[in-house]
């Protein structure tokens, strides 16, 4: 179906989703399948992709809090923060972390306060970067590498894809970099919503176009979002 191959272009960073894509996604229907795609390509990518890097932790704690793009989930090992989610139920998002990472989450707010106190902060306008111990043991170099040139882009600032390639080395690369950015696993904290399309077009997201639009207009980005 239609509906279908177009998540999994947005979950690749292959495309923008549609607007019909974002309102299914709100459905039930849409929630099952994007937790169930995702646990595909996680396992597609452990079988067939990239080598991972370290040993799984033995605990992951998350804990949630209401945001003004929506209820935004957090889990963190005892390394760093290892995941940011939105548009996902805390089922699902559990079982995301049990199937990616090996762990039995534990819902903690007391290992969660530092990132929780710094994410309210930035949507409350107080801060635009953060200072928080990232776990990104079990990405390639590459992925971080892409992730890290992400990170250095200023808030009210926008790059294309082709210049975070361009950056990390691999000019030819801005069709690998869409698809790391759109696995990125710690999006707002890596703001990988601050690279967009050639063009001035607004490119994909993860999240939802809405919510990378939301993203861009809280930071004061100055950007043509079509």
């Amino acid at each position: 179906m239609k509906k279908h191959d177009d998540l999994i272009a947005m979950l690749l960073g292959d495309a923008r989703s549609s607007p019909a894509l974002e309102r299914w996604l709100e459905t039930d229907d849409g929630q099952r399948e994007l937790v169930a795609y995702r646990q595909a390509l996680g396992r597609l990518t452990r079988l067939y992709g990239e080598e991972r890097i370290g040993t799984s932790p033995r605990t992951i704690y998350y804990c949630s809090l209401p945001t003004p793009i929506g209820r935004v989930l957090v889990g963190a090992t005892d390394a760093g923060l290892v995941r940011v989610s939105f548009r996902q139920r805390e089922a699902a998002f559990v079982a995301e972390l049990r199937e990616r990472l090996g762990a039995e989450p534990v819902r903690s707010a007391a290992k969660t306060a530092d990132i929780v106190r710094q994410l309210r902060a930035y949507f409350a306008g107080q801060r635009r970067t953060f200072d928080v111990q990232l776990d990104l043991s079990r990405l390639t170099p590459f992925h971080r590498r892409v992730l890290m040139a992400a990170a250095e882009v200023p808030a009210g600032q926008v790059v294309s894809y082709g210049e975070i390639a361009r950056r990390i080395g691999q000019p030819q690369g801005s069709r690998a970099v869409g698809q790391a950015l759109g696995r990125n696993p710690v999006p707002i904290v890596i703001p990988c919503h601050r690279v967009i399309a050639a063009g001035g077009r607004i490119g994909g997201y993860g999240g939802g176009l809405g919510i990378k639009r939301k993203l861009l207009r809280l930071e004061g980005a100055r950007m043509a979002t079509g």
